[in-house]
């Protein structure tokens, strides 16, 4: 699922981006301190620490190799190491951040405890995947209607007990994070046309893509048509997506 850089920028690194920088003003850490930007991916969130947060240093973790080749690539300024979410080891900073990341984590509880042990400020954003990520919610509510086994698989039943404000503030309160606090951050997706909404999730990186690829073709070809009649047939599609963004301190 997480072997494609690029393909991942094309679903939703370039989302990403425009959540990262209003979650960075949202965090108002000062200039100067050290970052370690966990599960960091393709660079999205770094890269934006590096542009907005004026860091001494950012160190990027994530355990895909795929990802943390492309975004060598793309953030030159920033030092990007293997490593995973549960097990930090003697890395230390001031600040602990993930972007889209703890939905995939196998022990939550576990890694934002870790993000405590290593940092005195800690944050984090996810997608709105009950309602607010449009892009998603379109294809999981299509995927149904077409295939019943969909069902298990849609993210905003399988990743509710994390990525809604109330299960986040419990994991930050629960690693012994004060000053907890919960916002909802919303950005626009806009698509150039249909191609530009349903080639992404032809892709194979990601939830969503990964189980597209696992349907055969027709079913598939029977999602996309039904996403088609439901988006404008002409011009942009402009959607917006929604992120949940949490906070604390040591």
């Amino acid at each position: 699922m997480w072997d494609g850089g690029d393909a991942y920028e094309r679903y939703v690194g370039r989302w990403s981006r425009p959540v990262a920088a209003e979650f960075l003003r949202w965090l108002d850490v000062p200039p100067g301190r050290t970052w370690l930007d966990v599960g960091c991916g393709t660079g999205a969130l770094t890269e934006t620490v590096l542009a907005e947060a004026h860091p001494a240093a950012v160190v990027g973790v994530d355990p895909s190799a795929a990802f943390l080749a492309l975004a060598r690539q793309r953030v030159p300024g920033a030092e990007f190491e293997v490593g995973t979410a549960v097990d930090l080891g003697d890395r230390t900073a001031d600040v602990v951040v993930s972007g889209l990341v703890l939905t995939f984590v196998p022990d939550v509880a576990r890694a934002v405890a870790e993000f405590a042990r290593v940092a005195p400020y800690v944050g984090s954003y996810l997608w709105d995947y009950r309602s607010g990520m449009q892009m998603m919610r379109l294809f999981w509510d299509a995927a149904k209607d077409v295939d019943p086994g969909a069902e298990s698989q849609d993210e905003g039943l399988r990743f509710a007990d994390v990525s809604d404000p109330d299960p986040l503030r419990a994991l930050w309160t629960g690693a012994g994070l004060k000053d907890v606090e919960v916002t909802g951050i919303v950005v626009p997706t806009v698509f150039r046309d249909f191609a530009d909404f349903w080639e992404p999730f032809e892709g194979g990186t990601g939830a969503a893509p990964a189980y597209a690829a696992t349907l055969p073709a027709e079913q598939r070809a029977e999602i996309r048509e039904l996403l088609r009649s439901r988006l404008p047939q002409q011009g942009p599609i402009e959607l917006t997506a929604r992120a949940w963004a949490v906070r604390g301190v040591r």
